[in-house]
């Protein structure tokens, strides 16, 4: 069968009445949302047939990007280890395996190797495995952990001692995989989650030894647009249970000598207001957008009265630069800031004797702290990367300013050199005005001829920021001709926390155009052209791309849409779905007719008309909690139904993983490979 004669699998036609402020839709895929329907399955596996009978011919070319990507990983790799109570604490990987080794050694790093757990031999059998929320006792003893073997990001813990690698008949099931002891060394706390809506809500008290059933709750959160969790402060001394919502916070805290006592409220809930806590000597420290803080300023409370009428300031709010986060020292507190989409490092002692930054010197760079978990130290751990540049974990001396590159980011096959390549950052004009800041990356060389194939990238929710990153995998792209670039739309927060408020609700239109006009200026100035145009995103990402194919389809010759928030509106109305009711102040409620009909005029499912579509990859995960597969499936039904072009449209499921795809690090590869073939293929670059 040549690839032009298939046929591809046509969906039936069910039509459903949804009505809601006397607006009615009809939806003919409704039905596709039952997992355990036969017919749905067998739909997804049609689909999923047909994808491959599209793509066979690009199989050799798949085999071959995946050899070349995994050909760059250093197999047998190991972290940096960072030392923790006494331990110092080491992941790796061995060649030919798909999964992270865990180990710790004693006191020092020519110590005996303790192994914690080898994953690959966690996973064996198992379609799916994650292993997180690694948490040692603080007597050193014990170690907690969470097991997901659905993708479904629904995890069971369990305790293992560490003196006899035994595991306890301890097990909790349903929670968020992590957990927090108390310095009693027998007293966990955990977070459960809605068996329905995955909601993270209730905090639970375990004593060793006990059956979940006899676990005591001791916070439940009832208003349905926050979520739980639970942490202990670095410096040891608290327990924290964290409220959180888009736009608000509330912190419980508990003297983690005292388990058994109650914990009490740090700053009770105010709509609007956001704040987060740091423990450091007998004070808080208060990252917090009070007092109309846009972009969030530094205050501090004494530990004995933590209500906000308490809290003195220490580092005021700045209209151009975002402060992300602290991390505290016993001499130093370090800031994490951006500015002008650049993320800086900021270095204070608190005796005031110094205050400095770390010096960067490009615009295409990442950097960011790292694993800091020593409080009496002078050495900072942060992690630097750009476009061009592999990653390195770097310590640096914040009294004598001297740095230890620890690992740099080895890449093998024999073909990366840095010098090859060139990126730059540039700014397109908006529909409205605004300037959006774009990130490239090409092969040195190139010409603005207006031939080069281009792959935009973009997320643009959740204040969520795309900085520029370097990536091995992104080399089989470049190393053929491809530019990539990442628009950094509105709706994340490259540019300060404003950037966030003006792509999210009545204003999230914003970022379908910023990403639109990001497109086109690329081709205006030629550095692509709509034949040679290509844009990927997933999850909310997805959601941008479904929007550019209703808007602006012409300007592009294909897309990938990875796991697709497509069904805007049904799935925000149907509080049963994990994560609706929390995404209420990202998108709106649309029980509120105003936040309904702005929805629906973007929602990309209910936007899909009679015109021709660039050519199409979408993808799904059977199990996703976050992207239910049916949103995907729904949208690429109609699609099918709708479309007047003859360009590919084909559709994958993974039937055995969630919203990340699969777990091994070599299988997650073989994704990437079908993406980056399926895009190669429309340039005609076979090899």
């Amino acid at each position: 069968m040549t690839k032009l004669s298939l046929q591809p699998p046509i969906a039936t036609k069910r039509p459903k009445e949804l009505r809601i402020h006397d607006d009615l839709r009809i939806d003919d895929y409704f039905w596709l949302n039952q997992r355990e329907d036969g017919e749905v399955l067998e739909y997804l596996n049609a689909e999923n047939d047909y994808f491959e009978e599209m793509t066979a011919h690009t199989k050799t070319l798949e085999v071959q990007l995946f050899e070349e990507m995994k050909a760059r990983i250093k197999e047998d790799d190991q972290s940096v280890p960072y030392k923790y109570n006494g331990y110092w604490y080491i992941f790796k990987y061995e060649k030919g395996k798909d999964y992270p080794i865990y180990t710790r050694k004693k006191e020092t790093l020519e110590a005996e190797e303790e192994l914690l757990f080898d994953c690959n031999d966690l996973a064996k059998g198992k379609d799916y495995f994650r292993l997180v929320g690694l948490s040692v006792s603080p007597d050193n003893t014990m170690i907690s952990f969470g097991v997901d073997t659905s993708g479904r990001r629904n995890y069971t813990i369990q305790i293992k001692d560490l003196r006899t690698n035994e595991l306890l008949s301890d097990v909790i099931e349903n929670t968020t995989g992590s957990a927090t002891w108390a310095n009693d060394n027998k007293t966990l706390f955990y977070t459960k989650k809605d068996e329905q809506t995955l909601r993270a809500n209730k905090i639970f008290k375990h004593q060793l030894g006990n059956s979940q059933a006899h676990d005591q709750l001791k916070f439940h959160e009832t208003d349905e647009t926050f979520g739980v969790t639970v942490y202990k402060t670095k410096s040891r001394k608290y327990l924290v249970i964290a409220c959180y919502s888009t736009l608000t916070n509330e912190y419980h805290i508990l003297n983690a000598e005292s388990p058994n006592a109650e914990f009490k409220v740090f700053q009770e809930r105010i709509r609007g207001l956001e704040y987060s806590i740091s423990h450091f000597e007998d004070r808080f420290y208060i990252v917090t957008n009070a007092d109309n803080s846009t972009n969030f300023k530094l205050m501090k409370t004494v530990e004995t009265a933590t209500g906000r009428s308490n809290w003195v300031e220490v580092m005021a709010h700045r209209e151009d630069v975002l402060l992300e986060d602290i991390d505290i020292f016993k001499e130093y507190l370090v800031i994490s800031e951006r500015s002008n989409g650049l993320n800086k490092i900021r270095i204070r002692r608190w005796d005031g004797k110094s205050d400095y930054y770390l010096p960067f010197d490009n615009e295409t760079y990442t950097a960011y702290t790292g694993t800091n978990v020593e409080f009496d130290t002078n050495i900072l751990r942060y992690g630097y990367n750009s476009l061009t540049n592999p990653a390195s974990t770097i310590d640096f001396n914040m009294e004598t300013k001297s740095k230890t590159i620890k690992k740099e980011q080895q890449v093998l096959g024999g073909q990366f050199d840095k010098n090859n390549y060139e990126s730059e950052r540039i700014w397109a004009v908006s529909e409205d005005g605004t300037k959006i800041p774009i990130s490239l990356v090409y092969r040195k060389g190139i010409k603005k001829d207006g031939t080069n194939p281009l792959l935009q990238y973009s997320y643009g929710s959740y204040g969520s920021t795309i900085d520029p990153y370097f990536s091995t995998i992104r080399l089989s792209l470049l190393d053929r001709g491809f530019i990539y670039a990442i628009a950094h739309v509105r709706g994340g927060e490259y540019l300060g926390r404003q950037w966030y408020e003006d792509g999210k609700l009545l204003k999230k239109k914003n970022s379908f155009s910023d990403f639109i006009d990001c497109s086109k200026h690329l081709i205006s100035e030629n550095y692509t052209a709509s034949e040679h145009m290509y844009a990927m995103g997933g999850s909310a990402g997805g959601l941008l791309m479904g929007v550019i194919l209703n808007d602006a389809p012409e300007i592009y010759n294909g897309i990938v849409s990875a796991v697709p928030f497509v069904d805007v509106v049904t799935t925000m109305l149907d509080d049963s779905i994990p994560l609706t009711t929390g995404e209420y102040d990202e998108w709106g409620n649309p029980n509120d007719k105003k936040y309904y009909d702005y929805m629906k005029s973007y929602s990309p499912y209910d936007n899909i008309k009679p015109q021709n579509y660039p050519n199409l990859l979408v993808t799904a995960g059977l199990h996703d909690s976050q992207v239910q597969y049916w949103e995907p499936a729904k949208w690429v039904a109609k699609l099918r139904n709708l479309k007047t072009d003859s360009n590919k449209l084909v559709f994958k499921t993974n039937m055995k993983a969630g919203h990340g795809g699969a777990s091994g690090r070599f299988e997650s590869l073989k994704e990437d490979a079908e993406e980056f073939a399926f895009l190669l293929d429309l340039e005609n670059i076979n090899a």
